[in-house]
């Protein structure tokens, strides 16, 4: 048998990439083969089928915390939105970042639906799809675990973002890994970097060598400057293309979506307004001070929606 690496191997290939992967899970050995195992035995039993689906399901997934996965997901949801599609927020992290964001958000869309069950993720894909949504984003919790592995197992693309850090770089090994497992396309998105330095050229290099492959290929245009637009956007309940609309950030946003579309061929032909979109100071007050002006929550959504 050959397994996701190309490499001979009589082993089962999923069992092959769990038995790497758990390797850097903690370094407490046991701790380590424990976890293997019940990811193993919690995401394994679903066959490898080929997906038939109109509806692009997108990833983002990597071993190391902070890397700002749940940023990127809400960035790129309110582009994909903002390019008119319709589009699904799937969180799989039980630490709620993208469901508080939404507490704290003024509008119904996009909406934020958590599926922290395995065995769920198939299910609910399968249920977006038939309402019409165009693209789900799913963000994942760092590390790896059954949830994570189902998402990249129905993935259409899987974006593993890094930091410009050694330690970044070294832990989106058992992401690019599990992508390959399951032959599912993947790219590292370079995120939070300076706006200048060699450390950039350096990470990216570095990624495009973890992954032995053609950087242009696997490494994802542009990337994301670390800049405050970001987080004074989520405090606010917002993407950073509502916050600052004309701001790089957005600008760099926007440009990763088009890549992504490009990626994925789902570019559409009449994409929603950008003027459209409100600005920070057009914004009524916050949420905790104006609890009224909350539009409909998921649940009154998902009531409504036939």
């Amino acid at each position: 048998m050959v397994n996701g690496f190309g490499d001979s191997d009589s082993r089962d290939p999923f069992m092959f990439v769990w038995e790497r992967a758990g390797n850097v899970l903690s370094e407490n050995g046991s701790a380590s083969q424990n976890a293997t195992q019940l990811c193993v035995r919690n995401a394994y039993p679903a066959t490898n089928t080929p997906k038939d689906t109109s509806m692009q399901t997108i990833v983002l997934a990597t071993q190391k915390g902070g890397s700002g996965k749940s940023t990127l997901a809400i960035g790129l949801a309110l582009a994909a939105i903002q390019a008119g599609h319709a589009v699904r927020l799937i969180e799989t992290d039980s630490q709620g970042t993208l469901s508080s964001w939404q507490r704290r958000r003024i509008y119904a869309e996009p909406v934020v639906e958590p599926v922290y069950v395995a065995g769920d993720i198939e299910p609910r894909l399968r249920l977006l799809e038939r309402r019409g949504v165009t693209v789900t984003i799913i963000d994942t919790a760092a590390g790896t675990s059954a949830a994570t592995t189902a998402a990249i197992r129905h993935a259409d693309l899987c974006l593993i973002p890094a930091r410009p850090s050694i330690a970044d770089v070294e832990a989106t090994t058992s992401t690019v890994e599990l992508a390959r497992a399951w032959k599912k396309p993947f790219a590292f998105v370079l995120n939070q970097a300076p706006i200048r330095g060699q450390r950039v050229g350096s990470a990216a290099a570095s990624l495009g060598d973890e992954a032995a492959l053609d950087l242009a290929d696997i490494l994802a245009q542009p990337f994301i400057v670390m800049r405050n637009d970001h987080q004074d956007a989520l405090g606010a309940g917002l993407a950073v293309s509502e916050y600052a609309p004309e701001g790089k950030s957005a600008d760099e946003i926007r440009g990763l979506w088009h890549w992504i579309e490009t990626r994925l061929g789902i570019e559409l032909s009449v994409a929603a307004s950008i003027d459209a979109q409100p600005i920070a100071s057009a914004l009524p007050a916050p949420p905790e001070l104006a609890p009224a002006m909350f539009l409909l929550t998921p649940a009154e959504v998902a009531a409504l929606t036939p």
